[in-house]
């Protein structure tokens, strides 16, 4: 009876780390897609950043309102010293947001001129496959 539960205990435990690989390697490509979209804040390439977010972040934000916030809150922060991820999450769920695949993403950032933040991405897997910039929120002093 014991040896029973002890498999039945160990095959649950393999199904239900089958999805978490799979999570997994959402969490990474998200990362990478978010990765690239923050050197185009980096390097100041607003327009383009726009551009390439999601039509979520896009519909939220005018290109207008996205530069302006961007004007105001993070290029006086200055160039990025540092990057570091802290976490990410797999979710089909956000408050506020229709149900989809989401990674919610956080670096501790250093810049030249903010000192320490913590950055959140929140990357949005579209239909056509490519995960994509949903959110972006800065929090100084992280």
């Amino acid at each position: 009876m014991v040896l029973k539960r002890i498999c039945l205990f160990v095959l649950l435990g393999l199904i239900a780390a089958q999805p978490l690989g799979a999570d997994q390697s959402k969490e990474v490509e998200a990362t990478a897609a978010a990765r690239s979209w923050l050197l185009l804040v980096d390097d100041q390439s607003y327009t383009d950043s726009w551009e390439r977010a999601d039509p979520y972040f896009k519909n939220a934000v005018t290109l207008d309102q996205w530069k302006k916030s961007l004007l105001l809150v993070r290029k006086p922060l200055g160039a990025v010293l540092s990057r570091k991820l802290i976490s990410r999450q797999y979710l089909r769920s956000l408050p506020g947001a229709p149900d989809g695949e989401y990674v919610v993403i956080q670096y501790g950032t250093r810049f030249e001129n903010g000192g320490a933040s913590v950055e959140t991405i929140t990357g949005l897997l579209d239909p056509d496959g490519v995960w994509r910039v949903a959110g972006y929120y800065i929090k100084p002093g992280g």
